[in-house]
Parts: C-alpha cells; structure tokens; sequence
C-alpha cells in the first residue's frame, strides 16, 4: 500500500494528455497523481507536428512556444508512390518540436504545478473500490476519487480491460507499425512532407535545433513480407518513392533511431471504461497522414480536465460528467477521425493514390476541404 493518501484524480499515463491534465487540476488545488512507465527525457513515436490550434493551450499551461525558436510549418507537400507531388498551404499552420524535448518540459510543469509524478511505474490494474478507484502497481495499491487514462496507444490495460478493438478483427484499421527517425537533411523548414509507398506512408518536418522528424506509417504484414527487417523494408519499398529515396539516401541518421511501435489501431475505441475518462490515443487516433494527432490529446485533456473540476466541486453527477465528455469528444474529434480514416484509405496504393492526388491538384476546393476536415479551432 501506499501511504495512505488519497488522490483526487489518479492519471495513468504521463504523455501529452496525462501532463497536461495534470498541469491544469494540479493548478486548481487538486491532488493529483501521474503514473508514468517511462523516464523522461525519452524519445516516442510521433510525427512531432503541433497544429496552432494547440498554442493557445499550451502558452496557457506555460510552455513558451513564442521564445523556444520553434520552425512554424505552414505548407503540405504529398507525393504519391512515383514521387508525383501535390503541395498545398495549411491555412492555419503548426510547429515542430520533439516529443523528447515537449514532455521533459510539459513533465516539469506538472510537478512545479504540485503534481505528484512517478516514472517507471506501470499500472497494473484499475478496480472501483469504497466509492473510489485502486489503482494498482506491483504490492502497491494507490487510492483515488477518480482516474483518466491517457496510455496512449495500446496498454496492458487495455488488453486487461479486453477492450473491442483489442479483441476485434478489423485488420483494415487494426496492426499497424510505426517507426520513427530524427535526421539531419536539407528540407524546407516551413513544409511538412507526407510521401506514398505500398502500403503506408512516411511524413517529414523538421523540429528544435534543425533536425528533422522522419516517421512513417504501414502495416505490419509490410514489414513481415521484408522478413522483419526495417532495412530491408525501407530499402525494396519506400525507396521506390524517389524522394524517400533521396532522403534515406542522403539524410544523417542520428544515434539511437529508429524508435518503433507495433499494433497500432485506428479502430473506434470506448470513451469512458468503469467509470474511468479515456484522453488521447486512449480515447481514439486520428490517422497520423492528418497532422492533429497532439491536438487532439491536448484538447481532449483540457475537455475531461473541466469535467473532473466540476465533478469534484460537486456542479454535475459522475453520470452527468461521463455523459458530457462522451458527448464533447465526439463533437470535437469524431468527424475528424472519420474522415481521416477515409483519406487513410485513399493512400499507399499506387493507382488509388495517383488517382486521388491528381483529383485534389486539379480540384483546389476539394484540397481546402480535406485540410478542413482534419483541422479543429483553437482553444
């Protein structure tokens, strides 16, 4: 057992969500609790591309975008499997900054906001107990009025919990790998690139300190079809991409890539489980071609943030708080989600990609209207 404390909120997970949750209700005076697997600094699969729709949020939680001489992004290049392009201007643009340098900071927030933050912690199970929550890690057991988990993508709770989309058999939305690089290699700095090959794609824009994110996407019968071997997969099937080819070919590879992940789903997840607030890629992932990845986790966390806030200030009923941020996710995130998933569909296949790049070059509304489609408001 722990020593005896109980939490207000008890947040399994410390990535974009989990911290910035824990930034805000630590800041209303609440005791919170940060249960994280990982050390930080640490590097983590990501296209490491912040929409500015985020900005307002994270100045406001005390991240000093403004001085940390981040490059601003604010042109889309795609090619498809050939190396044909189509590039677009992104109304409302982002910024590149590392998930190594991005939770590091967002992690020292929180604890200067008063949370109590513990890494290499894995949580073992999460269980209803005495009107509260125990949240268990090893021999230990931590008590907590309420809990959020923000694991990201895939956890041993969620196998534990037997979530649909673990035990679901959509392989078209289900498997998939991502594998990411931090290079040195002279691509334009205000463009986000996202390049086609069979069966996946590979985005590239720079972040802090004119390195640049290398980070592609495919599925996972790609990569056993090149006998396992990233190598070998990106020797025989992105390189087909003359331009993949002339980054994989030219760019610096910095020491201790590639960072990898497997068994990525972009199948419809739960919002709420027993009671406990989903944020993030817990919740449900926008496919990463979008760009609105981070966004999401931050303003789902600021949505459940709320909530949890007028829960505890006794303003709405555990139902009432459950039912308002399924009803505000959905409103927010699932339009995107699903027409992202129907852009996904449209990539990585050589015919079908051609023909849907040529439709948007030679349809400019059809363009604006698919980067709408995956972009929020700031808030």
């Amino acid at each position: 057992m722990d020593n005896g404390t109980v939490y207000d909120v008890a947040i399994i997970g410390g990535g974009l969500a989990g911290l910035s949750a824990a930034i805000v209700l630590s800041r209303k005076g609440y005791k919170v609790l940060v249960l994280e697997k990982d050390v930080y600094p640490r590097h983590k699969v990501c296209g490491e591309y912040i929409s500015m729709e985020s900005k307002p949020f994270l100045e406001g939680l005390g991240l000093p975008i403004g001085a940390m001489a981040l490059p601003v992004i604010n042109k889309l290049q795609v090619t498809d499997t050939r190396g044909n392009e189509v590039s677009a201007t992104l109304p409302q643009g982002g910024f590149g900054i590392s998930r190594y340098v991005l939770d590091d900071a967002l992690a020292r927030l929180a604890q200067q906001a008063g949370a109590t933050l513990l890494t290499k912690t894995k949580v073992d199970n999460v269980q209803q107990a005495n009107g509260g929550y125990a949240v268990t890690v090893g021999t230990h057991s931590y008590t907590a009025k309420l809990v959020c988990g923000t694991w990201g993508k895939r956890s041993n709770i969620d196998v534990k919990w037997q979530r649909p989309f673990i035990t679901g058999k959509n392989k078209a939305l289900n498997n998939y790998i991502g594998i990411k690089y931090h290079i040195t290699y002279p691509w334009p700095a205000d463009v986000i690139g996202l390049h086609n090959f069979a069966n996946g794609y590979c985005g590239i824009s720079q972040i802090e300190d004119g390195k640049y994110c290398l980070c592609y996407l495919t599925t996972a019968a790609n990569l056993k079809n090149c006998g396992n071997d990233i190598k070998r997969l990106e020797r025989e099937v992105l390189m087909k991409n003359k331009v993949l080819e002339q980054i994989f070919t030219n760019a610096v590879f910095d020491e201790g890539f590639p960072v990898t992940i497997s068994q990525i789903s972009f199948d419809k997840k739960e919002l709420v489980h027993d009671g406990v607030l989903l944020l993030g890629d817990a919740a449900g992932m926008i496919t990463p071609l979008c760009g609105n990845g981070m966004s999401m986790a931050f303003h789902s966390a600021k949505i459940a943030a709320g909530l949890v806030d007028d829960l505890l200030q006794g303003r709405i009923s555990r139902e009432q708080m459950e039912q308002g941020y399924t009803a505000k996710w959905e409103k927010m995130f699932s339009a995107r989600i699903t027409f992202g998933r129907l852009i996904q569909s449209k990539f990585g296949k050589e015919r079908t990609t051609s023909f849907f790049l040529k439709a948007v070059n030679a349809l400019p509304f059809l363009r604006t209207q698919l980067i709408k489609g995956t972009s929020g408001v700031p808030f």
